[in-house]
């Protein structure tokens, strides 16, 4: 298959083509072009490359001016309307076929489109009736708005349609978009959780930073962490380590089950760091091992770095 050639920047005519969009019209790929007048217009590339457009339409046709042929507004843009081609004259007037930015489509004559009477298929003055905020064409982070749509939120905000820069489209709440609760349809955060997966240290399934800062858990109730409250009043504490849990003990009092917890973190958690930077200082010539079990009610900790 053919590779697809790259107007972009090239000129034609008045035209010089802006960019390149993934629509096709016909096979050919359409592209977004700015008039030397500063009109916009979209066109594809058999009509570029062949001549058949030059201009935005500021420059008239000959023909056009004497009535015999209509002024061609073919990829043009009014408003939230662009015009995909012409239909059956109206009551003596040229019509165009339009799609409106919400997706909608609409039938307008080219002296109501050309005078500004015409802007939208109606969506528009919906959204003004309705008090509807209009965010249409506006980005937030990597989403841009394209339409808002009649569904709401359990809050009562509009929901919009809009595009992501990776191609996937979706709804989101006015209100996430605005406050920022919205940046993408998802894209940036998975390659956000990708870079700080590269950026983390793991060795023998230990990752040394979520060691050295470790947190309290939102959804932790006891109020401290690696402590479950029980029914019967009473806090069972456990320890993570290596992708297993061991079991430190239970206890009746809170300031008792805390120490119990910050003595195995210490001797756990803070051996293994300790191993692991004199393991780093002496050059890393053999795998680190750790290795923790629980014998006889009492921790016992084996690794063939002396700390």
């Amino acid at each position: 298959m053919a590779k697809e050639k790259d107007l972009t920047g090239r000129r034609f005519g008045m035209l010089t083509v802006t960019g390149r969009t993934e629509e096709k019209k016909d096979r050919y790929r359409v592209w977004q072009c700015r008039c030397d007048c500063g009109g916009e217009i979209l066109a594809d590339t058999k009509r570029l490359s062949r001549g058949t457009i030059t201009n935005c339409g500021c420059v008239p046709k000959k023909s056009a001016r004497n009535g015999s042929i209509a002024e061609d507004l073919t990829g043009r843009q009014f408003g939230n309307l662009t015009v995909l081609h012409r239909v059956k004259n109206h009551k003596g007037r040229t019509c165009w076929q339009c799609r409106c930015s919400c997706g909608g489509k609409h039938i307008a004559s080219a002296h109501d489109l050309k005078c500004g009477k015409v802007k939208s298929c109606g969506c528009l003055r919906h959204q003004k009736e309705q008090g509807i905020r209009d965010l249409t064409g506006q980005q937030f982070g990597r989403l841009t708005v394209l339409y808002h749509t009649r569904g709401r939120d359990r809050k009562g905000s509009v929901m919009w349609h809009c595009r992501c820069s990776c191609g996937r489209e979706l709804e989101v709440s006015e209100d996430g978009l605005v406050h920022g609760n919205y940046r993408s349809c998802g894209c940036l955060k998975q390659e956000v959780q990708q870079q700080i997966v590269t950026r983390l240290t793991k060795v023998d399934d230990t990752c040394v930073e979520w060691l050295e800062k470790r947190k309290h858990r939102k959804d932790n109730t006891s109020g401290f962490r690696g402590l479950c409250l029980r029914k019967d009043g009473r806090y069972r504490v456990t320890i993570g380590f290596k992708k297993q849990r061991f079991y430190v003990g239970t206890f009746r009092d809170f300031d008792d089950a805390v120490k119990a917890r910050l003595e195995a973190e210490e001797l756990i958690h803070g051996g293994f760091l300790k191993a692991y930077y004199q393991w780093k200082e002496q050059g890393e010539k053999e795998p680190l091992i750790f290795e923790v079990k629980k014998e006889n009610g009492e921790f016992q900790v084996h690794s063939n770095i002396i700390i």
